[in-house]
């Protein structure tokens, strides 16, 4: 990679949600290690002008999300956040961008939840 490169990683905002179902448990294990990994990368490729940051999007009203969920269960997750809505894929995509753009040039070794307020 080269100077001014850029790693933007992705999460979860389930690692810290405090009702998190024991299925989520391996989901979880793994997004804890992206985040460290987020943190010890951003010290080491900074090094070289590289930033590496991270995404944790709530709930995001794509087709993966929505499936096998009822509406109410919809309903609850979009209630969760004081928005009373999903995130959509583009407010997530918006944080991307700017992870990706020079605004964000002095943002290293960042978790950015985009969840609403969810958490």
């Amino acid at each position: 990679m080269t100077n001014g490169s850029r790693v933007i990683f992705f999460s979860s905002t389930t690692l810290i949600a405090s009702t998190v179902a024991p299925p989520y448990l391996l989901y979880n294990a793994t997004k804890g290690a992206i985040e460290q990994m987020v943190r010890v990368l951003a010290k080491d490729l900074g090094k070289n002008g590289i930033r590496v940051n991270c995404v944790s999007p709530g709930p995001t009203g794509t087709d993966l999300f929505l499936k096998g969920k009822s509406d109410e269960l919809i309903k609850t997750f979009a209630n969760a956040n004081p928005f009373g809505k999903l995130g959509d894929p583009e407010e997530i995509a918006d944080v991307v961008g700017f992870l990706a753009s020079e605004d964000s040039r002095w943002v290293n070794g960042q978790n950015i939840r985009v969840n609403g307020g969810m958490a």
